[in-house]
């Protein structure tokens, strides 16, 4: 059953809340979770006018916030701190359902790092590291 990723203590709000629903989640190691951007969000009037896509940036931060929900530790909240070897293989356009993963692959100090991935149906759309600092 999906969670609303608010409910489990995401800190965005609308307009830069970019995961729709929680699928599975283990706290302090994964997450997987999904976004839909419909036609009508407004950066696909510009990016790109005629073949919209959605932008590598914003599938970057729906990766980190993704890799937020999976760290998902009590009292503590986490900002982001890197992106490390981040490629966009293929396009994400309108009215895809984008799915999110996120697993912990080391906590150093207080840097969480996460090794993420977005799909829509079998294609690779995003992935690379993310890395998260611990505040508060």
């Amino acid at each position: 059953m999906a969670e609303d990723p608010l409910a489990l203590g995401l800190p965005h709000r609308e307009p830069f809340i970019f995961v729709d629903a929680v699928l599975a989640r283990v706290p302090g190691e994964s997450a997987r979770a999904e976004k839909t951007f419909p036609p009508e969000t407004p950066f696909f009037a510009g990016h790109f006018p005629g073949a919209p896509l959605v932008p590598g940036v914003i599938l970057a931060e729906a990766l980190a916030q993704t890799a937020g929900l999976a760290a998902g530790q009590q009292g503590k909240s986490f900002r982001l701190a890197a992106l490390k070897s981040m490629k966009f293989p293929g396009p994400a356009g309108p009215g895809e359902v984008i799915q999110l993963h996120a697993r912990k692959t080391a906590v150093v100090g207080g840097l969480w790092q996460f090794e993420t991935k977005a799909t829509v149906d079998d294609r690779v759309v995003a992935e690379g590291i993310v890395v998260l600092a611990e505040h508060g």
